[in-house]
């Protein structure tokens, strides 16, 4: 029974939870910024609109577009039962899942783009140009935080390296430096500030937006959704790392993401976008973290 339990109660904080998320940052921009906001469950509000709306599509896309966000919203849910956000149930877990988890991540970004670039708009194969260099940036820092968590767990599955993390105890330097690279990559990931700017206008600053103009209907929907849902599974990871504990516990998992969700609301509100160079210095230095996180972490290992 305290399986059934805790199974229901991943699968609740995987399904219902991600645009609790987006709420939480909208408003906290909108207290920061002395504004009333919008109401914490407005994301839930848009979703059902956008649902009972139509999709149109333009005479030049094919099936590519029209199956992106489906592929997209799977990948991403696959990639959340891999994280373990029970440990004590585990939904899928094999040595080496944590390549296919951050490869997930990236087959939801390549449709993305390939959908973009279905459309023949020049404009939003700008917006996925953009989106192929961010990505070529982060996912270094993704994969040497997931290689140094395997050397410092010497595991390989995502729910068996938590679950080491959990006993350890606190989080050594290597795991500190970990925590700071991925956080960085959660900025990048899900295209918040000072990466991009989910709400700007401005054409030529666009990145995310740009690539998801053409869409309408249930497929902004569950582009909206996987994008509030990318965001929860990053930012457990994020807790995972910087609080092995915490994430351990249902509630302490929860009260974690509330946490990330209150943080980038505030770095919204106090930072501005990043000139396009500088994003590529802002992930590269992400990259050095995460190598000087490797390197501290085989360093400890072999001084013991």
């Amino acid at each position: 029974m305290t399986l059934v339990w805790a199974l229901l109660l991943r699968g609740v904080l995987l399904l219902a939870a991600p645009p609790l998320l987006l709420g939480i940052i909208a408003r906290v921009k909108a207290v920061v910024a002395g504004r009333r906001g919008a109401p914490l469950l407005q994301p839930y509000r848009d979703l059902l609109r956008l649902l009972r709306k139509g999709a149109v599509y333009s005479g030049t896309t094919t099936w590519v577009f029209r199956g992106a966000p489906i592929v997209a919203l799977a990948a991403t849910v696959v990639a959340g039962c891999l994280l373990p956000l029970d440990p004590r149930a585990a939904a899928v877990g094999f040595d080496g899942d944590l390549v296919l988890f951050a490869y997930l991540l990236g087959l939801a970004r390549f449709v993305m783009m390939s959908a973009a670039l279905d459309t023949g708009s020049s404009f939003e194969g700008m917006g996925a140009s953009r989106e192929a260099a961010i990505g070529a940036l982060a996912e270094p820092a993704l994969f040497l935080v997931l290689l140094t968590l395997a050397v410092a767990t010497h595991q390989l599955s995502l729910a068996a390296i938590f679950t080491t993390l959990g006993s350890a105890g606190g989080a050594s330097p290597a795991l500190l430096l970990c925590a700071a690279a991925l956080g960085a990559v959660l900025l990048a990931e899900n295209a918040r500030m000072p990466i991009d700017d989910p709400t700007t206008h401005l054409e030529l600053t666009m990145i995310h937006e740009v690539m998801v103009l053409d869409h309408s209907g249930p497929d902004l929907a569950l582009i909206e959704y996987g994008s509030a849902m990318k965001l929860l599974v990053t930012a457990a990871l994020f807790v995972g790392v910087l609080a092995p504990r915490a994430f351990s516990q249902p509630l302490g998992l929860f009260a974690g993401l509330l946490a990330v969700a209150v943080g980038i609301g505030m770095v919204e509100s106090v930072m501005a976008r990043l000139r396009l160079p500088r994003v590529k210095q802002f992930l590269i230095g992400a990259t050095a973290l995460a190598a000087v996180a490797l390197a501290a972490q085989l360093f400890a290992q072999g001084a013991a």
